[in-house]
């Protein structure tokens, strides 16, 4: 059985790709990349069919992460294959709620940085879009301290579902 994460955000070409390959990284290195699928989507269709924003992609590839994507626009039929819907500020999550068919559909969606103790009570990865290569690279960093909980909370759903 695959355990499925999405990550959402407007676009679909900055924080949710980078968070996207973020996640598959660890994933991989964790060894569950057999059992758990991970891809990413936006709220809205201004870019769908486009490649990640190349600041995006850069900061990436500087931090040893691969990228290959397109985006796309989350649909809400997705909810019925999908184990957890990754929310990157409250914005999403909003829409991604207002979405969900079901309450059950509904209680999938969180936001990225609920899953970083560290983090302070603004749970929000501000869209570096607008920004310079600082704003990605902060994202990058977010992202970063939010996926080793996120991977804990996966890898714990997963093993619940092979018992």
């Amino acid at each position: 059985m695959t355990y499925r994460v999405c990550f959402v955000c407007t676009g679909n070409i900055c924080r949710s790709p980078m968070a996207e390959s973020v996640f598959r990284a660890r994933v991989e290195d964790a060894g569950l990349d057999r059992l758990v699928e991970v891809d990413s989507a936006g709220t809205g269709d201004w870019h769908e069919g486009e490649t990640a924003d190349p600041r995006a992609q850069s900061v990436l590839e500087e931090h040893g992460y691969a990228l290959d994507h397109t985006a796309r626009r989350f649909d809400s039929s997705w909810f019925a294959r999908l184990d957890r819907v990754i929310a990157l500020d409250s914005g999403h999550l909003k829409a991604l709620r207002r979405l969900a068919p079901t309450a059950e559909d509904a209680a999938k969606v969180r936001l990225l940085r609920s899953f970083d103790p560290a983090a302070d009570d603004d749970l929000d990865v501000p869209d570096p879009y607008y920004g310079g290569r600082d704003d990605f690279e902060e994202c990058l960093e977010m992202v970063e301290e939010a996926s080793t909980g996120l991977l804990s909370a996966v890898r714990e759903d997963v093993e619940g579902q092979m018992a």
